[in-house]
């Protein structure tokens, strides 16, 4: 049985479409911004405190539209699930990397950018965002 770490994790949509990804600091991999939920945290609070921690972007937690549960295998650590608790933002600040935080990219949710993808990030949430977009 894989252990589970839980996070909250952002689907931030720019007025263009393009959603944002980011790398930590020496990983591979991008993903959704985000990271884990203390105990007691609910997962939107978590959100917020993540997102200004890792972007400095201050968010309304009341914005955040919960999209659901999803799990896949941790990219960065081996035997981990990762169980997110997923929001959509519309953002249109001017983001930049902090924390652990290495890089950022921004893409069009139709591919993947000609970017190494976190299992989550590539299997689940992107074909759920562009299978919402056929249905709007």
């Amino acid at each position: 049985m894989a252990k589970k770490i839980r996070i909250a994790a952002a689907l931030l949509i720019r007025d263009d479409g393009q959603t944002l990804l980011v790398r930590k600091r020496g990983t591979q991999a991008f993903m959704q911004p985000g990271g884990k939920i203390d105990a007691g945290e609910q997962p939107v609070e978590a959100l917020a405190r993540e997102l200004y921690e890792e972007l400095n972007l201050r968010i309304d937690p009341g914005t955040a539209v919960y999209l659901g549960q999803f799990s896949a295998p941790a990219a960065n650590e081996p035997g981990f699930t990762v169980q997110a608790e997923l929001f959509q933002m519309q953002v249109n600040e001017v983001v930049a990397p902090a924390a652990e935080i290495e890089e950022i990219c921004w893409i069009d949710p139709a591919g993947d950018g000609g970017l190494h993808l976190a299992p989550l990030t590539r299997d689940l949430i992107l074909p759920f965002y562009r299978d919402s977009l056929a249905t709007d």
